[in-house]
C-alpha cells in the first residue's frame, strides 16, 4: 500500500455511465483506489448516469453525435463540480478533450481482442450471414475478410446486444472481450487473433478523468495509473488525432510492447471493406513523432475510399 493521506473529509464522487459493464469500470476503479490509499469503500460514492448513447439505440453512433455522447453528461457534471472524478472506457472517449479535463489514471489495461459471438470463427460463417454491429471497424474488416456478409445495425449494452442475437436480429456480433471478462460472460464469444483482427485504439482500457485544476484528486488517482497502459493508449489516441479520424473512420490498431519500445500496427479500411492500406511504427516513450509519420504515410497510400472519412489536421 502507498504511503496515502487522510480518509477524505467527505467521500469522493465518482460518476459514471449506469450500464452493467460500466458500473463493473467504476466498482474496479473504487476498489483500487481504495487499496492504494488504504480507505473503506465509504470513501468513494459511485454516481450513475444515464448517458445520451444509451437512450437512443436505433441508429449508429455516428447519426446522433458520436463519441460525445458517452461523456457529455459526466463533462457537465465534472464541470459544475457534482462529482470529482469520472470513469469510462477510453475507446469511447473523444480524442481531443477540453483543456479543462485531464485522463489521471489508466488503470490496467484487460484483453485487447475482439470477440466473435455466434460462429466459432470467421471462416464459419455461412454465406451471407448477417453480422450485427454498428462499429465502422468491425463492419469493415469483417467485409474485407468475408464481402459476402451483410452487415446490420446492433447497439446497446452487451446483454442487449446478446438479447437481440438471440432473438434473431443477427446472425453473429462482435464484442469486446475486456467487457465480457469485465462482466464473467467471456464464454459467450470466440476470441480473434489481434495480430490478424487488428482491436480498436484504446480497446479494452478504463479511463478516469477529473478537473485539470484539481491537484488533490490528480496526486490520488496517480497511486493508481498504470504506467505501460498509458504508453500505448496515448501512442494509439495520438494516432487517431493524426489521422483525423472520427465516428465514420474504419481504424484498427493493435500495439506491443517489448521492453521500452512499442510496435504499433495500424490498418484503415474503406467503409464498405473493399480497401485497406496498413503501416507500423516503432515508438519509444512519450515521442510520438513516428506515430504522425505513420499517419502521413497511411493517409499518402489510402485511396480516396479510405481519405475521404479522416480530416488530419494539417488538411
Amino acid at each position: 500500500m502507498a504511503d496515502s493521506p487522510v480518509f477524505p473529509a467527505r467521500p469522493l464522487r465518482l460518476g459514471t455511465r449506469n450500464s452493467p459493464l460500466a458500473m463493473a469500470q467504476a466498482h474496479e476503479t473504487r476498489d483500487r483506489l481504495c487499496a492504494a490509499h488504504g480507505w473503506s469503500q465509504d470513501a468513494i460514492t459511485l454516481v450513475p448516469v444515464v448517458a445520451g448513447g444509451d437512450k437512443v439505440l436505433d441508429r449508429p453512433l455516428a447519426e446522433i453525435g458520436g463519441k460525445a455522447l458517452w461523456t457529455k453528461e459526466l463533462d457537465g457534471w465534472l464541470y459544475h463540480g457534482e462529482i470529482d472524478l469520472a470513469v469510462h472506457s477510453c475507446k469511447d472517449v473523444e480524442t481531443i478533450r477540453p483543456d479543462w479535463l485531464t485522463i489521471a489514471a489508466f488503470l490496467p489495461r484487460e484483453d485487447v481482442r475482439d470477440a466473435l459471438v455466434g460462429a466459432a470463427s470467421i471462416a464459419d460463417l455461412p454465406p451471407g450471414a448477417r453480422i450485427g454491429t454498428c462499429a465502422p471497424r468491425r463492419a469493415a474488416q469483417m467485409l474485407h475478410a468475408r464481402p459476402d456478409l451483410t452487415i446490420v445495425p446492433f447497439r446497446g449494452n452487451v446483454a442487449t446486444r446478446l438479447g437481440k442475437l438471440a432473438a434473431g436480429e443477427a446472425d453473429a456480433t462482435l464484442l469486446a472481450l475486456a467487457g465480457l471478462n469485465r462482466l464473467d460472460n467471456a464464454a459467450v464469444g470466440t476470441a480473434l487473433d489481434a495480430d490478424v483482427w487488428l482491436p480498436a485504439p484504446a480497446q479494452g482500457a478504463i479511463a478516469i478523468e477529473c478537473r485539470s485544476d484539481d491537484a488533490a484528486t490528480r496526486a490520488l488517482l496517480a497511486a493508481i495509473d498504470d504506467t505501460p497502459t498509458r504508453a500505448a493508449v496515448l501512442a494509439e489516441r495520438a494516432l487517431l488525432a493524426a489521422l483525423g479520424g472520427n465516428c465514420h473512420s474504419a481504424i484498427a490498431v493493435h500495439t506491443v510492447a517489448d521492453g521500452d519500445t512499442m510496435t504499433l500496427r495500424a490498418r484503415l479500411f474503406s467503409p464498405d471493406g473493399a480497401d485497406m492500406v496498413e503501416g507500423s511504427a516503432q515508438v519509444t516513450g512519450p515521442d510520438h513523432a513516428p506515430v504522425s509519420a505513420l499517419a502521413a504515410d497511411l493517409l499518402a497510400r489510402a485511396p480516396v475510399s479510405i481519405t475521404r472519412h479522416f480530416a488530419p489536421p494539417s488538411a
